[in-house]
C-alpha cells in the first residue's frame, strides 16, 4: 500500500475536521496520568477523575507518590478499575524518582526506542499507553494505534484490523515522516472521525469525507 494513500486519508480528515489540538492537558505529567486513566473507559470519565485530582492538588509525581492509596483510589474512582490504576500511577511516580529524580522530561528525552522499552517495563503500561505518553507527553514521533485506528483503516482496506499492534504501528511509521506533530494530529483526527461518523455500529457513511475511498460504505 502506498504512502500516498495514508497521506491522502490524513489530508481529507484534516480538511474536513480541522486541527484538533489533542491532548487536553496543562502539563506533560497530566498527559501521563490521563493515558493511564483512559484505559478501558471513556474520556468523559477520565475528565471527572482528573477534576478530582486537580481539586486535591494531585497532578504531579511528587503529589501522587505521597497520596494515601485509599484517597487516591476514591479520587480516580470515576475512571473505573480505580484500585489497579491507583497502583499503576504510584508505581510510575516511584519509578520516576528512583530512575530520573522525579523528572518526567528527563526520562522522555532519551532515544525513542530506549524510552519506549523503559515505559513498557512499568506495570499497566502496554504499547498503546507507552506510545501515547511518548507522543503527547514527550513529543516523540511514536504512532499511537487504538481500536479506532483498526476500525477505520480496516474498513478502508488499507490494513488488516486484526493484525498485531506492532505491525499496525510499523505500517504507519513506514509510510509517514517521523513528525510528532503529524502523528499527534493524525491520531486525534482518526479518533474524532470514528466517534462522530465511522462508528462501530450504524456508521454514518453518507456525507463521509472518505466515502469514495472506502469499500465498506453503508447506505
Amino acid at each position: 500500500m502506498s504512502a500516498g494513500s495514508v497521506q491522502q486519508v490524513f489530508e481529507r480528515l484534516l480538511e474536513h475536521l480541522g486541527p484538533l489540538h489533542w491532548w487536553p492537558a496543562d502539563t506533560p505529567f497530566e498527559v501521563v496520568i490521563g493515558a493511564i486513566l483512559t484505559q478501558n473507559t471513556a474520556w468523559t470519565n477520565v475528565e471527572k477523575a482528573m477534576a478530582n485530582l486537580r481539586e486535591h492538588d494531585c497532578l504531579s509525581a511528587t503529589a501522587l507518590r505521597a497520596a494515601p492509596r485509599q484517597r487516591l483510589e476514591e479520587w480516580i474512582r470515576p475512571a473505573g478499575f480505580f484500585r489497579q490504576k491507583a497502583e499503576r500511577l504510584q508505581l510510575l511516580a516511584e519509578h520516576l524518582f528512583a530512575r530520573h529524580g522525579g523528572d518526567l522530561q528527563r526520562m522522555l528525552a532519551g532515544p525513542l526506542a530506549q524510552v519506549r522499552e523503559e515505559l513498557l517495563t512499568l506495570k499497566g503500561v502496554g504499547p498503546e499507553t507507552a506510545d501515547a505518553i511518548l507522543l503527547y507527553a514527550g513529543d516523540q514521533p511514536s504512532f499511537v494505534v487504538d481500536a479506532y485506528t483498526r476500525r477505520l483503516f480496516g474498513r478502508l482496506q488499507l490494513l488488516d484490523a486484526r493484525a498485531p499492534y506492532a505491525g499496525i504501528r510499523a505500517f504507519f511509521m513506514a509510510r509517514l515522516p517521523a513528525d510528532s506533530d503529524l502523528f499527534n494530529e493524525y491520531h486525534a483526527l482518526i479518533v474524532e472521525h470514528c466517534k462522530t461518523r465511522c462508528r462501530k455500529r450504524r456508521p454514518l457513511c453518507p456525507g463521509c469525507c472518505l466515502r469514495d475511498l472506502c469499500p465498506f460504505e453503508k447506505d
